[in-house]
C-alpha cells in the first residue's frame, strides 16, 4: 500500500509515477479523494471527543460545586454522545473507504525502470551459450523428449485435474524433487528454511498484493474462507504481519520449497504446452525482509543468488530489467531471469527478483523500532531461488542426446542418484 501522506500532499508526483504503470489519473484521484475525506471525517470526530472531554470535566466541576446548573450540562451530554456515536460510524465508513480505494493503487515504479511495456523491457547481460549458438542443431520440445522416456504424461494429467496440469513418473517426478532440494541446499547457509501452510488466509494474499487484483488468478477455499498459495513468497512475508521487530533482527532471509497454484485466467491459449504454464508447481522461493536503508544492497544478493542456482545447473539465461509498464502490481523494480529453452526456442521467465520497497509492509502492517521509540514500515524483497516447471523443461531440453537419453547437470547428480535419464521399464 502506498504511503497516504504521500499521496494527500504530493498527488502529483503519485499521478505521473503510476502512469507509467498505465494507472489512470481518475484512480489515483479517487484514493486521494476518500483519503481526504477520511482524515476531514477523523478531524471533526477527534473535535467532538474533545468537547465531550472538556464538557465532562466541567460537568464534574459543577456537581463538586453542588451547582445547579450540573443537570442541565450533564443532560446535554447524552445528546453530544449520540452524535459521537454517528460520527464513529461514519468515520468506520470512511476507514473502509479509504482502505478499499488504496487497495487498487499498485506500488510506485522505481525511478530506475526503464518506461514503457513489455517490448520496452532490457536485457542486461547474458550467461552460458549465446541463442545464436543453438543454430543449425535440431532440438526436441521437452514434452516430446520426455514423453517419449515415459516420464510425462500430459493426458492422463487431464484425466486427474483438467487442463493444465503436470504428471510426472520416474525420474522425472524425482528431477522436481532434486532440483528442489538441490536449492535449498544451495541457500542454506544464508537463509532460514521454512516449512509453511500451502493455504492461507485472505489477509496475507491481501498483504503481498495478491489480492484483491488478482483473485481470478487464484485458487479459493470459500468453505474456510482459505486461499492456496500461488507463491511461497505469501506465507513467507505473512510471518510477521502486525509485528513490530527489532532492528537487531534485520535483515531477516526465509526461503520454503512449496507447491504453488495458479489459475492463470488472463492466460488461456498462451504457451500451454508441456510444462511452460501450468496451474501446479513447485518452486523454492527466496525471501527478505530488512531496512529501507539495506534494500538496494538486499535486492543485488538476492538476484546473485537466483542467478547462481542457474550457472551451477549451466543453463544459459539473461537478466531482463522490467520496464515501468510491465512490472507486477507489488513491485517497484523487477530483474526477471530467463532461460534459453532450444526444445521450443524460446526465453523462458523462471525468476522474477523483485523489491517491494515498503508497499507490501504497510499493506500488512510489518514494521521496525526506528531510534526515537517510533515505528517505520520494513522492506520487503522475493525470488524464486529455483521454479521448477520452466528449469525442468530446460534441463531436459539441454540434456536430450541423439538416442533419446537426457544427461542432467552435473550438480545434479548426487540427488538424481544418475547422469544419464533413461526410457522408463
Amino acid at each position: 500500500m502506498l504511503d497516504a501522506n504521500l499521496l494527500l500532499d504530493d498527488t502529483e508526483t503519485v499521478v505521473a509515477a503510476l502512469a507509467r504503470k498505465g494507472v489512470a489519473e481518475d484512480t489515483v484521484l479517487a484514493a486521494r479523494d476518500a483519503l481526504a475525506n477520511r482524515r476531514s471525517v477523523l478531524s471533526e470526530l477527534e473535535s467532538m471527543r474533545a468537547e465531550m472531554n472538556r464538557r465532562s470535566k466541567e460537568v464534574g466541576r459543577l456537581m463538586a460545586a453542588k451547582d445547579p446548573s450540573a443537570e442541565t450540562e450533564r443532560a446535554g451530554l447524552g445528546d453530544l454522545k449520540a452524535r459521537i456515536a454517528q460520527q464513529e460510524t461514519r468515520n468506520r465508513e470512511a476507514e473502509d473507504a479509504a482502505r478499499q480505494e488504496m487497495l487498487q493503487l499498485p506500488n510506485l515504479p522505481a525511478p530506475e525502470a526503464p518506461d514503457g511495456g513489455e517490448a520496452d523491457n532490457v536485457v542486461l547481460r547474458s550467461w552460458g551459450r549465446a541463442e545464436e549458438e543453438f543454430r543449425g542443431t535440431t532440438y526436441r520440445p521437452h514434452w516430446d523428449v520426455a514423453g517419449d522416456l515415459g516420464i510425462f504424461d500430459p493426458e492422463r494429467a487431464a484425466k486427474l485435474s483438467g487442463s493444465g496440469f503436470a504428471l510426472l513418473y520416474g525420474d522425472g517426478a524425482r528431477l522436481v524433487r532434486a532440483l528442489g532440494q538441490f536449492a535449498l541446499d544451495l541457500h542454506g547457509e544464508t537463509y532460514t528454511e521454512v516449512l509453511a501452510p500451502h493455504v492461507v488466509r485472505g489477509q496475507l494474499m491481501e498483504g503481498t498484493g495478491h489480492l484483491p487484483k488478482f483473485a481470478d488468478d487464484a485458487y479459493n477455499i470459500e468453505s474456510d474462507d482459505l486461499w492456496l498459495i500461488p507463491t511461497g513468497e505469501v506465507p513467507l512475508t505473512g510471518l510477521h504481519q502486525d509485528e513490530i521487530l527489532d532492528p537487531e533482527e534485520l535483515p531477516k532471509r526465509y526461503m520454503t520449497y512449496s507447491a504453488c497454484f495458479r489459475r492463470e485466467a488472463g492466460s488461456a491459449g498462451k504457451d500451454t504446452r508441456g510444462l511452460q504454464r501450468v496451474h501446479e508447481f513447485h518452486k523454492v522461493e527466496l525471501v527478505r525482509i530488512c531496512t529501507p536503508d539495506t534494500v538496494q544492497q538486499e535486492f543485488e544478493q538476492l538476484l546473485n543468488d537466483a542467478e547462481t542456482s542457474l550457472q551451477r545447473l549451466e543453463l544459459p539465461y539473461r537478466v531482463v530489467d522490467l520496464a515501468a509498464g510491465d512490472l507486477t502490481f507489488s513491485s517497484s523494480r523487477i530483474f526477471d531471469l530467463e532461460v534459453y529453452a532450444p526444445g521450443v526456442d524460446k526465453w523462458l521467465e523462471v525468476s522474477s527478483v523483485g523489491n517491494f520497497t515498503d508497499f507490501q509492509a504497510r499493506r500488512g502492517n510489518i514494521r521496525y523500532r526506528v531510534p526515537g521509540g517510533r515505528t517505520a514500515p520494513v522492506n520487503t524483497l522475493n525470488g524464486s531461488g529455483l521454479a521448477t516447471p520452466r528449469v525442468w523443461a530446460a534441463i531436459i531440453e539441454h540434456g536430450q542426446r541423439s538416442d533419446g537419453t537426457v544427461e542432467v547437470p552435473e550438480v545434479l547428480v548426487p540427488y538424481l542418484g544418475k547422469k544419464v535419464i533413461e526410457p522408463r521399464g
